[in-house]
């Protein structure tokens, strides 16, 4: 019932009959079998499964959802079973002949294992698997990889000391797709079904005539493969199901895996803790990479914060009336921001960017903004792209689409670059700026007096001057990064860091700017939940204590020294950029991103989640470190092997990760 991408399918209705029940009815025609059990999972989602097999009169035993080998052990210990037959609930199918066909092969040569699958002949969704109960606990015993576990006769196949025998069929018809695991296979099943109605037991045989009189009906899934998903992890399986049902695949582009690692990345994670990660296949990875894109300098699971979340759970997260932590938090950044005197919270930072744009405009009274970074996926800031695709490029993410955007906000918004005063200066005097939006520092830090010269225009010009911090806040100071600089905005921005990985944003500035926000509609029902401020008054005391700023740019600090060094000695071309705690490099080649993949592939096969960036966190202690670049060092070695001419192409395991926004299909 859980599968990932098909979910319930054994459950699925065709005409009158389950799949389960089509499985179970066709199994019975065998001459040789003598019981039929349901081996399935003890996983609440197949509580209904169960009962339904129990309706049908049928035994249905439940065992571990991840390791199969065991579950089935278990069943055929407590059975009693001397011959083992391997019918999986995605071949609805599955024909009593061959199976009679594979046991009387099983017995007739004394084989181990006999299988109609290694290598495959018949048509995918025939499969057939025979095995003794020796075998299977030999295997049970002796099997210590994830992926034999969860296939239950890998092992069998490959070691040596069993007796393997294949039945192959006279032609070849590997090709033909007649399984269950996709929405495509369960149309073209269910066609080939009605056509038979209201017989269920009809041989294969009719099927292959089927497929010859009307082949139109096979075509809706000929474009999947024969067990293109065996090797995928649950993680690569349940993202391929949720393009189909997700636009995009997911919400946020910066957590798409073709962002990483294209076909191999494990997209979803079943729990994580300090700078460790796991996936829904329970392998473990250490966080050299995003850090949940820049949540969690305390790193993941913080216990402390999750305490106060967790008594915030019990007190109760949402009332008719407000909570008072919303006060709280405001007191907290009001107070570290001497400039400050006001503030709202949101949770996102696509909401506070928004919100902060109408105040700043509300109080200028001008329409017309200048931004310099990425400041979300609003229309106010996607109206800049209006006039080309390519007006946002150098602000981090290129070919941003403003398909949606109303035409009329064009010229409504300009980007200037980071450290061309010139620029700016000469988009205020061409333009009624009413308002300069920009991150304090992205990739670099201001030359000539940059921000203070800002400062000084934006007073002496009546415009609103907005630090975006989402990013850039806690990360180098206690607060916005603007208190290095000594530069004062009129509106601050906060968020990722804010609340440890708990959804909280904040907006701050001076009273004479906020108190616009009363003279225009900023309202939302979850800005007055309660977890998000609590999270956020926790980490905050953390934070504080811990000056956790300086611990992740000191740490930021060696991993940069440490790339620059690896770069130097395999006489690598390469570039650094970003704060020291949460900076990146890419090499001036050709190839800088086929590098990039090569380098999250062969890191993420020795336990890492990584690339060319990092967001460093307090978890990422010197030993974490030290181990990463013991195994980092080797690919740079490769890599300067391929600027020498070795193919790297040839080296990847899959395409090239993407560089930045692209639809995917």
């Amino acid at each position: 019932m859980g599968s990932t991408r098909l979910p319930g399918k054994v459950m699925k209705k065709i005409n009158d009959h389950t799949v389960i029940e089509i499985i179970i009815n066709r199994l019975s025609q065998s001459s040789k079998l003598d019981e039929i059990i349901v081996a399935t999972s003890d996983d609440p989602k197949n509580d209904k499964l169960e009962r339904h097999i129990q309706k049908l009169g049928y035994p249905c035993e439940r065992g571990s959802e991840n390791d199969v080998l065991s579950r089935f052990y278990c069943v055929a210990d407590k059975y009693d079973v001397d011959i083992i037959v391997r019918i999986t609930g995605d071949c609805p199918f599955i024909d009593s002949s061959i199976v009679d066909h594979a046991i009387s092969k099983f017995i007739s040569e004394e084989s181990h294992y006999v299988s109609n699958v290694n290598p495959p002949s018949y048509p995918d969704g025939l499969d057939v698997e025979v095995f003794d109960f020796n075998s299977l606990r030999d295997a049970n015993n002796q099997s210590i990889d994830v992926f034999e576990r969860e296939h239950v006769t890998p092992f069998m196949r490959k070691d040596k000391n069993f007796i393997n025998s294949n039945l192959s069929y006279q032609d070849d018809l590997s090709h033909m797709r007649w399984t269950l695991d996709e929405k495509e296979d369960f149309e073209v099943i269910s066609s080939i079904f009605d056509h038979f109605y209201p017989d269920i037991l009809f041989p294969w045989s009719k099927i292959l005539e089927l497929n010859k009189d009307q082949p139109e009906i096979f075509s809706v899934n000929e474009h999947l493969s024969r067990n293109e998903t065996e090797l995928m992890g649950k993680g690569q399986k349940l993202y391929q199901h949720s393009k189909k049902i997700i636009p995009g695949g997911n919400m946020l582009l910066s957590k798409r895996p073709e962002m990483f690692l294209p076909d191999h990345w494990p997209a979803y994670f079943s729990k994580s803790k300090g700078c460790e990660v796991w996936d829904l296949d329970q392998n473990k990875y250490i966080d050299m990479s995003f850090m949940g894109i820049g949540t969690n300098i305390l790193g993941y699971g913080h216990p402390e914060v999750d305490e106060a979340v967790l008594q915030t759970v019990h007190n109760g997260n949402m009332s008719t009336l407000n909570c008072p932590e919303e006060v709280d938090l405001i007191d907290k950044l009001i107070d570290m921001h001497s400039w400050a005197d006001m503030g709202r919270l949101a949770r996102t930072g696509g909401e506070a960017n928004a919100v902060a744009i109408r105040i700043a405009r509300a109080a200028a009274k001008r329409d017309k903004v200048a931004v310099c970074g990425y400041h979300g996926w609003h229309d106010w800031y996607l109206s800049a792209n209006l006039g080309s695709n390519e007006s946002l490029d150098g602000h981090l993410l290129p070919g941003l689409n403003p398909n949606g955007v109303p035409r009329n906000l064009k010229d409504t918004v300009y980007p200037f670059q980071y450290n061309d005063f010139d620029g700016l200066e000469k988009l205020i005097s061409e333009e009624n700026i009413g308002v300069v939006k920009m991150e304090v520092v992205r990739n670099a830090g201001p030359e000539d007096n940059f921000l203070k010269k800002i400062r000084k225009v934006c007073s002496e010009k009546n415009i609103i001057l907005v630090f975006d911090e989402c990013t850039s806040g806690f990360r180098e100071t206690f607060g916005g990064l603007h208190k290095k600089y000594d530069v004062e905005p009129d509106v601050a921005i906060f968020g990722k860091a804010l609340g440890n990985g708990y959804a909280i944003t904040a907006i701050i500035g001076r009273a004479e700017v906020m108190q616009a926000a009363q003279t225009s509609f900023i309202s939302s029902t979850f800005w007055t939940e309660r977890i998000g401020p609590s999270a956020a008054i926790k980490t905050l005391d953390i934070m504080e204590k811990t000056k956790s700023w300086d611990l992740i740019t000191k740490t930021g600090t060696k991993i940069r020294d440490r790339w620059e060094l690896l770069g130097q000695k395999y006489s690598l071309d390469m570039d650094f950029f970003g704060l020291d705690s949460l900076s990146g490099f890419t090499f001036n080649s050709k190839n800088a991103l086929s590098y990039k993949t090569l380098i999250t592939q062969e890191m993420l096969k020795n336990g890492y989640l990584a690339g060319t960036s990092i967001y460093s966190c307090v978890a990422h202690t010197d030993e974490i470190i030290n181990s990463y670049f013991e195994e980092l060092e080797p690919i740079f070695i490769t890599i300067a092997e391929c600027e020498n001419g070795k193919d790297i192409t040839k080296l990847l395991d899959g395409p090239v990760c993407h560089s930045g926004f692209k639809r995917l299909n």
